[in-house]
């Protein structure tokens, strides 16, 4: 019997991949766990394998074409072998392993089901879920589901457990369960103006960018201050210690250094590390710290160091180092891009000096580094005295949500990251 490649929820509140590449084409003999396409999502390109060994029969996902999760792809079976023509979404989880698909109660049982709401949310519960549910004690009631037509997945269950062993379990205590990004359109559809010109079609990641941007605007009220900070510590540092960092395979740029001193002022200014919701404030405990990589045409990605309250400059450096060389190949994992707390966009590579950066939701607020730059500052010495001096500078240039965070508290999780940079400790940070 014919085996189906289905398109699979590669991540949480994703409904829909593009097609980037087909690495087989119909005819070709592939084995199980071969890969067979390229997908793409949030700018993350995974290869999807085959789910068994045969002959790729049917290719029915076109290549630079969109795919809903829970898509029939593409058939993999015995040459001649008769294939259902279908393309409908799957009912059940996509990615479940395929005993938990086995489980699944047959259609009968879900049409002959009441039509109560506590019945038709059942009828999307799979078999996988339930399992978790009884084993944690979950009432199914509580959890609110982001897949296709509200179904509960397996991450929401997930997120549900792990969110009632940090907080109390009582409805009306927990903060919003942050809901997946919907795309934003304008009330009237933009027209193609007329005249000389042509029209470039939008690809998925530039309206997936243009969405969160809107989304981002309209949710969250943004703020921008501005601090500069002289950057001759680090730079003396940088200069001492990158030859031993070099004989350990890493590379220490400046980079390191901003997400280090944005994660000692992150840990002095928790509010900075949090997110709105409608029942109050939810501050992070552990701080993932998102760093903005250019790709060129493509737009940006934004790899995230998990934990980086935990990591000294070298460990945030090897960090840097992988995430940047696999995210301009287009190799992250979908995990790899998910669940920052703050945001790092370093544009100063561009030559700007400051800017004005969008808060990447549901985060508390993202900081920018400007372009480095000689300039002529006034310098005291221990007795007051002034000097003009050169000194390599920066501007820092932080927006932040203003429903979580007020001028003044903003101004001093700033001050925090300028003195992080400016009094950065000469010995080795290995």
């Amino acid at each position: 019997m014919a085996e189906k490649l289905i398109a699979p929820r590669t991540g949480e509140g994703v409904e829909e991949l593009f097609v980037v590449n087909w690495i087989k084409q119909e005819g070709d003999q592939v084995e199980e766990m071969e890969a067979l396409v390229e997908v793409e999502t949030d700018k993350v390109v995974t290869e999807l394998p085959s789910p068994a060994a045969g002959t790729l029969l049917k290719i029915l996902a076109p290549q630079d074409q969109p795919v809903k999760v829970g898509e029939v792809m593409a058939w993999i079976g015995k040459p001649g072998e008769a294939l259902e023509e279908e393309s409908a979404p799957v009912q059940e989880t996509a990615n479940l392993p395929a005993e938990a698909e086995s489980e699944a109660p047959p259609p009968a049982a879900l049409e002959s089901a009441p039509a109560d709401e506590g019945s038709l949310r059942s009828s999307y519960i799979s078999p996988l879920v339930r399992k978790i549910a009884q084993e944690h004690q979950v009432d199914l009631a509580l959890v609110s589901g982001t897949g296709l037509d509200g179904r509960i997945t397996k991450n929401d269950i997930l997120t549900y457990i792990e969110n009632r062993t940090t907080r109390p379990t009582s409805p009306a205590t927990q903060p919003a369960p942050t809901q997946p990004m919907q795309p934003v359109r304008s009330a009237e559809p933009a027209p193609v103006p007329t005249g000389p010109g042509k029209l470039i079609p939008h690809t998925s990641v530039r309206k997936r960018i243009a969405e969160r941007m809107v989304q981002s605007k309209q949710a969250a009220p943004h703020v921008l201050t501005v601090m500069e900070a002289d950057l001759s510590a680090v730079l003396a540092h940088r200069k001492a210690h990158k030859p031993q960092f070099a004989e350990k395979g890493v590379n220490l740029t400046l980079t390191a250094y901003f997400i280090a001193a944005i994660a000692k002022a992150l840990q002095a200014y928790p509010m900075a590390n949090s997110t709105w919701t409608d029942e109050g404030i939810f501050v992070h405990d552990t701080l993932n710290i998102g760093m903005a990589v250019a790709l060129g045409k493509d737009g940006l990605i934004v790899p995230v160091i998990k934990q980086a309250e935990g990591l000294s400059l070298l460990g945030i450096a090897k960090q840097v180092n992988d995430l940047a060389e696999r995210a301009r190949a287009k190799k992250l994992q979908p995990d790899e891009v998910k669940d920052g707390t703050f945001t790092l966009t370093n544009h100063g590579t561009g030559k700007s000096l400051f800017a004005s950066p969008v808060i990447f939701q549901p985060q508390a607020g993202i900081l920018g580094t400007g372009a480095m730059q000689k300039r002529a500052v006034v310098v005291s010495d221990a007795l007051g005295n002034d000097a003009i001096a050169i000194r390599p500078m920066i501007y820092l240039s932080y927006v932040f949500d203003h429903r979580i965070l007020d001028g003044e508290a903003a101004d001093d999780f700033l001050y925090k990251v300028k003195q992080a940079l400016e009094s950065w400790p000469q010995e080795p940070q290995s």
